[in-house]
């Protein structure tokens, strides 16, 4: 049966997102690991053996070791399983469709022990549909005191309960309003046939860049494009007019719902049925997943591919190898609004915590403090040193300033999984810190390409900074209370807003204005309005969080 939500602490969740445009503070972290050995807590061996089950993202990407057995996994098995008499074994979670791979292991009552994810709609959902059990904070403290320190000390032990009981914790998100891991690579060189001497950040430049290539017989679809699927498709962030209205922010602003109806969304369905038309779309787009998209820009059918950049990126390897007199740039943070296509600097900002953690409802005393002890013992810097950067050597070696950096084409018995393992470690921390910003972006980028991005991700960096004090970063909206409709709707809404997508991107221009409309209808009546009148009810009682700042100021940049 169902739970019923009680409220959370508003206030708190208030406080926080108030917070939500502060400037991120770089410490600049040592790194005195012994990577060759291992931190135990004191601790007394469970008397008999506990299984601990740990999920872990199976992303599907070709190269990467078996996500459930491989020598990490096996490191954390020797070095701390059996040590406290715990079998440790990972579940795989398909990256691309999280809710339907823990559905069906709710189903056959075989949750892992722990259930995490980046989304808090999902584990609220998670919790609300009586997959978790509740806990005492101040017992998970006893046994974690270096996690739980770590949430007080970043503010996010208030993103633990749920109706007065403590379901979650979280781990830390650094740098979560300037997020510069995810970058798009676009074709320079391109750019510079057709007289560019720049990255097009604006609609009409861009439009313009593209019909040149096409007209240059460059490459026929210089847009690309892939397949939409759903939850997260067609942010708006950048099409909302400002000063943001907070109402309209509360009931629309989630990404969790494509919010087909709302004039943001409009917008971005306008110029992806005009690029369509216009041919600087792939007509063949709908069949094309990330992986056929990352193929695409490395043999040349695409102008740009966007990702997480990591020390290891074998798609630019890859493309460089396929293209090795070509020259690739990163777009431009947008810092000025552009009036003829309503685009602004606007961007969503993440929320301050990255993973969400909670414990199946199934979970014994005994595997919940055994997943605990795991948390405990991976944060320990040494611990989590080795597991993110592997063994000098080997998976990284020193540089003059003391500092690892990664071997980007490491391929031996050490080998890491996807982006430096960190779906294993996401449990701790969002990202990989070490010395000063530039740093830390050398250490997350490969240098063994014709091209080095170290600057220009900096550069991205500090623009994007500049963009978030000047107040242009927008959070999503939390409610305190269920939403109901999202439960019920949600998995509908983001199928048939796929369904509605293609048929607006494809559509003949003069007749998208109605076809919108229609599709709108449809859309509202499918659950949509029940959802957008849930949470506006829940905004007027007090039991969301509030925007920190609906004014936004120009951007000063550095000449």
């Amino acid at each position: 049966m169902r739970k019923n939500w009680k409220a959370m602490s508003a206030l708190a969740l208030t406080g926080v997102m108030a917070i939500g445009m502060a400037m991120p503070a770089f410490a600049e972290e040592t790194t005195e690991a012994a990577e060759t050995g291992t931190t135990d807590p004191d601790w007394e061996p469970f008397a008999d053996t506990v299984e601990l089950q740990i999920p872990v993202y199976d992303r599907g990407v070709e190269g990467v070791p078996d996500v459930t057995n491989n020598y990490w996994t096996n490191w954390i098995q020797t070095n701390f399983g059996d040590k406290y008499n715990i079998k440790v074994t990972y579940v795989p979670i398909t990256r691309s469709d999280v809710l339907t791979s823990y559905s069906l292991l709710a189903a056959s009552n075989d949750l892992p022990t722990v259930l995490e994810e980046y989304d808090y709609p999902k584990v609220t959902q998670w919790a609300n549909d009586g997959y978790m059990r509740t806990f005492d904070m101040e017992e998970f403290a006893k046994v974690a005191p270096t996690y739980y320190q770590q949430m007080v000390d970043n503010g996010l032990d208030q993103y633990s309960q749920m109706g007065g009981e403590t379901y979650f914790v979280a781990a830390l998100r650094p740098n979560y309003n300037t997020e510069y891991t995810f970058q798009t690579f676009v074709r320079m060189d391109w750019l510079k046939q057709v007289g560019y001497d720049h990255v097009p950040t604006n609609r009409e430049e861009y439009v313009d860049a593209m019909t040149k290539i096409m007209d240059a017989g460059i490459c026929e679809h210089p847009g690309g494009g892939s397949m939409v699927t759903g939850v997260g498709s067609d942010q708006n962030y950048n099409y909302r007019e400002w000063p943001l209205d907070e109402e309209e922010w509360a009931m629309y602003g989630d990404y969790n719902i494509p919010s087909l109806g709302w004039e943001p969304n409009k917008k971005v369905l306008y110029y992806a049925n005009q690029d369509y038309n216009s041919g600087i779309t792939d007509p063949e787009y709908y069949l094309i997943d990330d992986e056929q998209a990352k193929t695409n820009f490395i043999n040349g059918k695409s102008y740009s591919y966007s990702g997480y950049t990591s020390a290891t990126m074998d798609w630019l390897t890859s493309f460089y190898e396929t293209n090795p007199d070509a020259e690739l740039a990163i777009k431009p943070v947008v810092t000025q609004s552009d009036e003829t296509s309503g685009e602004t600097p606007g961007y969503r900002i993440d929320n301050p915590f990255g993973m969400l953690i909670g414990f199946a409802n199934d979970a014994t005393d005994d595997e919940m403090k055994a997943a605990w002890m795991y948390m405990e013992w991976l944060i320990q810097p040494d611990n989590l040193f080795t597991f993110q950067w592997g063994y000098e050597g080997e998976n990284f070696n020193y540089d003059d300033n003391g500092l690892p950096v990664t071997v980007s084409d490491y391929d031996g018995e050490y080998k890491q999984g996807y982006n430096n393992n960190k779906d294993y470690w996401s449990i701790i921390k969002e990202g990989r810190q070490a010395g000063t910003m530039e740093d830390q972006v050398s250490a997350m980028l490969p240098h063994n390409l014709k091209q080095d991005f170290t600057e220009d991700v900096v550069n991205y960096y500090n623009t994007k900074s500049k963009v978030a004090e000047a107040g242009w970063g927008i959070p999503n909206p939390m409610y305190s209370v269920t939403i109901d409709a999202e439960v019920e709707y949600q998995q509908t809404l983001v199928e048939l807003y796929k369904e509605l997508r293609d048929e607006l991107t494809m559509c003949s221009p003069d007749e998208f204005d109605a076809k919108y409309e229609e599709a709108a209808k449809q859309y509202a009546d499918a659950g949509y309005a029940e959802v957008t009148e849930q949470r506006k009810e829940a905004y007027e009682a007090g039991n969301s969080t509030k925007l920190p700042n609906t004014e936004a100021s120009e951007v000063q940049l550095d000449q």
